[in-house]
């Protein structure tokens, strides 16, 4: 298999950490998986600007949409899981209302409050964005063989159940 910048960055790096415990295969392994989670990064935020939204309004109907509640949310539970602030959210949802892409509804149970609901319009953009993040995501991992694939999703999942396992 050909070098890659992995490769490259531990040669680099090796040397430079005499006092500091250095693992050529973790380092390797920990700049290649931010290497990919790059690539899904801008893939995603490319497939964004292709459909006509920006990053955040992407990420804000995304959130909205793979909800237990998909397409409701009240702003809070939003801003919880975006990690934004309430003002910063109402700016999201104040451009995304105004686009067309969310309606505020009062609630049923709290009249101080707003529910979150994706409109068709939202519905769709979101829907044509993820088509085109889901192509970028089959182009990479169409590189592998169905058990290579099998095989780093097996891998994969045992790091994750150790990070939730930490939380």
């Amino acid at each position: 298999m050909p070098e890659d910048f992995a490769d490259r960055h531990v040669a680099r790096w090796r040397d430079h950490w005499i006092e500091i415990p250095f693992d050529d295969r973790i380092e390797a392994a920990t700049v290649r998986l931010s290497k990919i989670a790059r690539y899904f990064r801008d893939t995603t935020e490319a497939a964004a600007i292709e459909v006509g939204l920006q990053l955040f309004e992407y990420q804000t109907l995304h959130m909205l949409m793979i909800r237990d509640t998909p397409g409701h949310a009240s702003p809070r539970a939003l801003a919880e899981d975006l990690d934004v602030s309430p003002a910063g959210m109402t700016g999201r949802l104040d451009a995304l209302e105004k686009a067309g892409y969310i309606k505020r509804t009062p609630s049923a149970t709290d009249r101080r409050s707003v529910n979150i609901e994706a409109t068709t319009a939202g519905v769709a953009i979101w829907r044509r964005a993820m088509a085109l993040r889901g192509r970028a995501e089959v182009d990479l991992l169409n590189s592998l063989s169905e058990r290579e694939l099998a095989t780093f999703n097996r891998l994969l999942k045992k790091l994750t159940t150790t990070i939730e396992h930490q939380e």
